[in-house]
């Protein structure tokens, strides 16, 4: 049996929630994989499972962010069976519900009700399995959005593993063009969209929002983008080129800290908030270009 080092983290469960969410956005795919779940004894724990020997310095860093020096300082490191880290990690993703939305892993598929839209999605890689605060306030923005228009062009940048691409082809029954920086996300959400049967997507390996096959398919009238501050002031420009008038766009990967700082990018690129949604410690906006902002939410 393989052995290999894991940090963790015991502590109440929005703790854990927010900084397992915290890590799985701020590390690669292939570096390490985290989860939250409570353990045997009732407690919430934050385990990471790293390749090879972890940085530590980063890793508390990180925690710090999400969490403060305290949850830094009791970050853990042990050496652990992958064995034990899989079957953890998977007895820690139950189903969640984002309005019609429910995403689930293959051993709850008896747990779609008829009026659900499910979307499966394994926890092989820790990112974008609906878990998330970020990604649950997006499908909650989508599920809401849905209900009010319609959109035609969609597009999803930093898919990792498509489950925002795949919930919009199949809420909204149009094409989506989804991007990642990352060509395990990209190959990861590719196959998530065939068991989905999410077939009109295009996903794309490609940093930010300027490959050709990205402009060409533009304008947009909804973009998501689940990525970390910075990422996301970057993309204000190339954002406001690719949004059709009156388009939504859905920014999360966000501290509420963080909210105004991104707001403020946005707004000077002609955008207006529509909407907050907090949600276990993060935020998303859904922000309207051109015209007045209706000011829902906080």
């Amino acid at each position: 049996m393989t052995e290999t080092i894991a940090a963790r983290l015991t502590c109440d469960e929005k703790t854990a929630r927010r900084v397992a969410s915290y890590l799985a956005e701020s590390l690669d795919a292939e570096e390490a994989a985290c989860a939250a779940f409570e353990n045997e004894r009732g407690q919430w724990e934050v385990a990471v499972h790293v390749q090879g020997a972890p940085d530590e310095a980063r890793l508390r860093d990180l925690v710090a962010l999400a969490a403060g020096n305290d949850a830094a300082q009791a970050l853990r490191f042990e050496q652990v069976s992958d064995t034990d880290w899989v079957r953890q990690s998977l007895e820690g993703l139950k189903p969640v519900r984002a309005g019609r939305f429910l995403v689930h892993g293959s051993h709850d598929r008896d747990r779609v009700h008829a009026n659900d839209i499910g979307i499966e999605i394994e926890a092989a890689l820790a990112f974008g399995t609906g878990h998330h605060g970020t990604t649950r306030g997006c499908l909650l923005a989508l599920d809401d959005l849905a209900r009010r228009r319609r959109f035609a062009r969609v597009l999803d940048i930093g898919t990792g593993s498509g489950v925002l691409a795949i919930a919009a082809a199949k809420r909204l029954r149009t094409r989506v063009i989804a991007s990642d920086i990352d060509r395990v996300a990209v190959n990861a959400a590719r196959n998530n969209a065939r068991l989905n049967g999410a077939p009109h997507i295009a996903f794309i390996h490609a940093p930010g929002a300027s490959a050709r096959a990205i402009t060409v398919a533009g304008p947009f009238d909804l973009i998501f983008a689940n990525i970390l501050l910075g990422p996301l002031t970057r993309l204000a420009v190339p954002i406001r080129k690719l949004a059709a008038a009156n388009a939504r766009v859905v920014l999360s990967g966000l501290l509420p800290s963080h909210a105004n700082a991104a707001l403020a990018h946005y707004a000077a690129q002609g955008f207006h908030l529509e909407r907050r949604i907090p949600l276990d410690g993060w935020m998303t906006l859904v922000l309207r270009r051109g015209g007045c902002a209706r000011g829902r939410g906080r």
